[in-house]
């Protein structure tokens, strides 16, 4: 993992396909199984998308595809910060609307094949200076990744329910 100033960056290598990890990323069924999230697109440019959790439906016209290279490369804005979305998140009210004044972000994932396996990178960027969601993006991005990679090896995401 790198993190800079008003970034994070972390790259992981996983044992699959160009093809198998842009499923995971892009296909609801699996988004649902090692993110515990759907994201109900379309998965062109330009393309809004909708956040689905636990019965829960979160969208906004500027969540939206940035880039979508199949197998290699895809971008989006990254999400809103609702009243519903901190509440299956745990967070209080006034978390969230310090997370909402911030900027929107951008995630941007690269797939490329080195040998038998996946180098995922993933650019978490756009963040305000001393951001909080950028704090919560820190700690939220490597155990999902984590989750990714052990789903695509074993088919079974990590648990981090208690």
């Amino acid at each position: 993992m790198v993190t800079m100033d008003n970034a994070f960056s972390y790259t992981i290598f996983i044992r699959t396909t160009p093809k198998r990890l842009w499923n995971a990323l892009t296909d609801t069924t699996q988004t649902k199984k090692w993110w515990r999230v759907a994201h109900v697109t379309d998965w062109k440019s330009g393309s809004t998308y909708v956040l689905k959790q636990n019965g829960v439906t979160i969208k906004d016209p500027e969540q939206v595809i940035l880039e979508s290279t199949p197998h290699a490369r895809l971008a989006y804005t990254w999400h809103t910060f609702s009243p519903q979305w901190a509440a299956l998140n745990g967070f209080d009210e006034e978390t969230r609307l310090r997370f909402a004044n911030e900027a929107r972000s951008t995630v941007t994932f690269e797939i490329a094949k080195v040998g038998h396996v996946v180098r995922l990178s993933v650019v978490h960027d756009g963040f305000d200076d001393d951001s909080a969601v950028l704090d919560a993006v820190r700690q939220g991005w490597p155990p999902l990744l984590s989750s990714l990679k052990s789903y695509l090896e074993t088919a079974e995401p990590l648990d981090f329910t208690t």
